[in-house]
């Protein structure tokens, strides 16, 4: 053993400077890493008798979302379109918050039907509803239709959204001081929403599609907000991270093998889940926001979103062919 400490000694003797040079690196590269995590939400708010539900929770945030609501004592309800993943999901986040009230509801975003449904279920089920997060997304897809004839990335992301809530209000206003999340993305900022050709059957490519996707979810919220003023109902939107999730399935095939080895090799600078997750997790149960609706956060603060997305007018108009285009009165 002395022998092995002497050898040591004798090696850090030798190549101080290059010892110093790695443990410098080390210690910096670790730095970055956690600087790169974002914020973190510290609120330490029970959520015991309350009830959340979370759209697409069977994996990435959404998941991790679930996980921190279920252990904060929730009624956590995970809406999901794949039903066998969602059952899986749940049981594994029962076990990591030793909550049991976790439990399934399916959902096609896709399908206003299918929305409609989901509704129901819930306004039939559900006594309270005090925090609906709405998480789930697709991007980056190619040109695709759901079910009702809309674009896929709109009619998901945004429309879905759009009817599930408002067919939700009621509930929601019933367990004030209650919530509403929206998960969108940076890239509402190079977003536009194109009123004369939403479903952007002139002139379609994936991103832009994404975009004004995002942009929607920006606006709604904030259109949400002036509605719901008063109410006891706020609402927030945020932007999560970049993120390792499988949002990118979409995308990821279209791109060169080159350029996939290099986003591989910089994956580990990417927020985790768990990381990615803690925006929304703020927006959801931290206090200082009770009295705080329509903004927009990342790293768990507030942010200013882009010009276009401060267009109260862009946002009344999209408010009304929303409700146009899924049959709202």
């Amino acid at each position: 053993m002395q022998n092995y400490g002497k050898a040591i000694n004798t090696f850090l003797g030798q190549y101080p400077t290059g010892i110093a040079f790695i443990t410098v690196t080390g210690v910096g590269l670790f730095a970055l890493r956690k600087w790169l995590a974002g914020g973190v939400c510290t609120s330490k708010a029970r959520l015991d008798g309350k009830t959340v539900l979370i759209t697409g929770a069977n994996t990435g945030i959404g998941k991790e979302t679930a996980v921190d609501m279920a252990s904060r004592g929730a009624r956590v309800i995970l809406a999901c379109r794949d039903m066998t993943r969602a059952n899986q999901a749940a049981e594994g986040i029962r076990k990591r918050s030793g909550n049991g009230n976790v439990i399934v509801k399916k959902l096609d975003l896709a399908s206003l039907q299918s929305v409609r449904q989901l509704a129901k279920e819930i306004l039939e089920s559900e006594e309270r509803l005090d925090i609906l997060i709405n998480n789930a997304g697709i991007m980056s897809c190619p040109k695709w239709q759901t079910e009702d004839g809309f674009e896929m990335q709109f009619g998901t992301n945004h429309l879905g959204h759009f009817l599930l809530t408002n067919c939700l209000l009621g509930l929601l206003k019933k367990s004030v001081p209650s919530r509403i999340v929206n998960v969108s993305s940076l890239a509402h900022e190079k977003g536009k929403i194109y009123f004369d050709d939403i479903n952007l059957d002139k002139d379609y490519s994936p991103w832009k599609s994404y975009r004004q996707s995002k942009l929607a979810n920006v606006l709604f919220t904030r259109e949400l907000a002036t509605r719901l003023q008063g109410t006891g109902v706020t609402t927030y939107s945020l932007h999560p991270g970049v993120i390792r999730t499988e949002l990118g399935r979409h995308f990821w095939p279209t791109i060169p093998l080159w350029k996939r080895a290099i986003f591989k090799t910089l994956s580990f600078w990417l927020k985790s889940p768990r990381e990615g997750a803690q925006t929304t997790i703020h927006c959801a149960v931290e206090e200082s926001l009770s009295d705080v609706s329509g903004l927009y956060y990342s790293d768990c603060a507030p942010k200013t979103v882009a010009p276009q997305g401060q267009d109260d007018a862009s946002a009344k108009k999209l408010w009304d062919l929303s409700a146009s285009m899924v049959g709202l009165a």
